[in-house]
């Protein structure tokens, strides 16, 4: 039998203290045994430091690197030190952890399974659904399934790989690793809005497999219902939403290497579509892939869309 897959566990910290015990346990439970766990502080003040010090020394030799830097860098560039830093060391698959979660033991089986189906030369994504679970991990509810396909250019308009169960193989890992990802963007979304953008594939698992943490520190959440979920986008309002937009198109179009001719020209038809007036956004909104998840939503979109300000950039 072959060796298993090595797998990179990317946990970035920051404050972590209260909830970082539990999910450093479901770590040691993988039934996938075969990993290494690099951590990265982003300038904690509590306990998790020393904490995160004392697990290290825990492991075997190897099974923990740390980069110790005391700069802080915010949430997405802490993520992509860490995939740059096992892309150098060669490691052939990475998965993103947040601190607060507990992963369910066959998270990381499941994840290699998936990846293993796929060409190595091509780049792949896995992602799967979460449990969403309160501050004392009770049972609130499990994520949406997908109603529509995830793919490019779909990527632009929601994210739906959440970055707790996103686990990448060696291609991605070196796509997005050497991109440069917006100031906007978070992690997940730019590494799902790469991959898909490039042609490469989706591996959406409809089990959950997480025990996703909600609580009032978490840096994005997921609503329990699909009017939660609609009342949380009203209250972020189009311009939060549209200036990420307008940076993931503007990011992902001064990196013309990334994108398939098909993606590119989709991206220059939204960005011209956003220099120009409403008809020019009607006859790119034709396009039947610029959709979210569910109709409301989609709606929502669409009205953001057409009511943004003009764009004075030039793309």
């Amino acid at each position: 039998m072959p060796a298993p897959a090595r797998v990179a566990i990317l946990l970035s910290t920051f404050n972590g203290a209260r909830f970082l015990r539990p999910q450093l346990h479901s770590l040691l439970g993988q039934t996938h045994r075969d990993w290494v766990l690099y951590w990265r502080d982003d300038g904690s003040t509590d306990d998790t430091v020393p904490l995160m010090r004392r697990f290290l020394a825990t492991l075997s030799p190897g099974q923990g690197v740390a980069l110790e830097e005391a700069e802080r860098v915010g949430l997405t560039e802490s993520f992509l030190r860490l995939l740059r830093a096992a892309t150098r060391d060669g490691v052939p698959y990475a998965a993103f952890a947040d601190q607060d979660d507990v992963w369910l033991p066959e998270k990381l089986a499941r994840a290699v399974a998936a990846l293993e189906t796929v060409s190595p030369q091509r780049c792949a994504l896995y992602f799967a659904r979460q449990m969403l679970v309160d501050a004392d991990l009770r049972r609130i509810a499990i994520s949406f399934p997908l109603h529509r396909p995830p793919g490019f250019p779909t990527a632009l308009t929601q994210n739906v790989a959440t970055g707790c169960t996103v686990v990448l193989n060696r291609a991605a890992m070196v796509t997005i690793a050497g991109s440069r990802a917006p100031a906007a963007c978070l992690h997940d979304w730019w590494s799902y809005l790469v991959v898909a953008a490039g042609g490469g594939a989706l591996l959406a698992d409809q089990e959950p497999v997480v025990l996703y943490r909600q609580h009032r520190g978490n840096t994005v959440g997921a609503p329990s219902s699909l009017f939660r979920r609609g009342i949380a986008a009203l209250r972020r309002g189009p311009a939060a939403f549209m200036n990420i937009f307008r940076q993931n198109v503007a990011a992902l179009l001064d990196q013309p290497a990334l994108l398939t001719p098909a993606a590119e020209a989709e991206l220059r038809a939204v960005a011209a579509a956003l220099r120009g007036g409403r008809l020019a956004r009607l006859r790119v909104l034709a396009n039947p892939n610029l959709r979210r998840q569910t109709g409301a939503e989609t709606l929502v979109f669409l009205l953001w869309f057409l009511l943004a300000p003009l764009d004075e950039t030039r793309l």
